[in-house]
Order: structure tokens, then C-alpha cells, then sequence
């Protein structure tokens, strides 16, 4: 299909004390789960779009060359005034052009999505949220566990090399 990542991601991307979490589980347990045990190749800003890169273009790009993308959901997401711009683009691919499905992360305990953008809404009420319930440790989670399988399950399928 002319991809080359299976999933681009989207996180806030403030630095408190949320954020660390948020960033650690973005580069560190989602490479480790999901690239290393599982086989699929994500996208991440800040690891994979380059210094000195255009950033607008070059999240376009990447986004057009995921087959997935991936959205966390955190109170600092949905409470920010001004959405990033490859939160406009992810959702604009999403709903608009319908050509990029995406997987909606729901990184702490939301409540209502009443605050959420109108987008954010229509998505989670047509195909829901995935939960992580699981508490923060320093041992990466186990594939296995419902929360990554649950994830796998809305990830495309793994091409094996033999």
C-alpha cells in the first residue's frame, strides 16, 4: 500500500508531571510492546521527525504514510485551548478524507468527553476508546496483557519475514 509506518502517534506534548508519564509510555513502552515484541514500525514526533525538518510538512507526510494513527487521550489533551496541528491533520484524514483509521489511547480516567472536540466524539462513539489501567512501572507491561491486545487487534496486520 505504499506505507512505511503502521501507526503515526499523537500526544500532548507539555512538560509536567502527566507529560513525563505520557512521554515515557510514548518512547519507551510503546517502542518496546509494540515494535520490538509485536513487529510494527510507528511513527513519533520528536523521534522520527528530524531537526531542521519542516514540521508541518514533514507530520503530513509521515501521517500519509501511516496506516493507523494513534491518539492519546489525557486531560492536558483535552483541556488545551489550541489543538496541534497534527491533531487538526489526524483528525481531518480521519473523518474528512475517511482514509486513515484511527486508535484512540484513553491514557487516564477522562469521565465525559464533554470537553473533548466534536471530532474526538463522533470517533469515540463510533468505535470507543482503548483503557490503560495499568500502573505505571518500570518493567515495560507484557504484550500479552488485554490492554496490548486489545491494541494489536486495531493495528494492521504484521507482514512475518521468514
Amino acid at each position: 500500500d505504499g506505507k512505511i509506518y503502521d501507526a503515526y502517534v499523537i500526544y500532548p506534548k507539555n512538560h509536567t508531571n502527566e507529560a513525563n508519564f505520557v512521554e515515557y509510555f510514548v518512547y519507551q513502552i510503546m517502542p518496546e510492546i509494540l515494535e520490538n515484541k509485536c513487529g510494527y514500525k510507528l511513527c513519533i514526533y520528536g523521534r522520527d521527525i528530524y531537526p531542521g525538518e519542516d514540521t508541518v510538512s514533514a507530520i503530513e507526510k509521515r501521517m500519509q504514510s501511516s496506516r493507523r494513527l494513534i491518539i492519546l487521550l489525557t486531560h492536558q489533551l483535552i483541556n488545551c485551548k489550541e489543538y496541534t496541528y497534527d491533531q487538526h491533520i489526524a483528525l481531518y484524514n480521519a473523518l474528512i478524507q475517511n482514509d486513515t483509521r484511527v486508535i484512540l489511547l484513553e491514557m487516564e480516567r477522562i469521565g465525559t468527553y464533554g470537553k473533548l472536540q466534536e471530532s474526538l466524539r463522533f470517533i469515540i462513539k463510533q468505535q470507543g476508546t482503548i483503557k490503560w489501567k495499568e500502573q505505571h512501572t518500570v518493567h515495560p507491561q507484557s504484550p500479552n496483557s488485554k490492554f496490548w491486545k486489545q491494541v494489536r487487534y486495531h493495528m494492521p496486520l504484521t507482514l512475518k519475514l521468514s
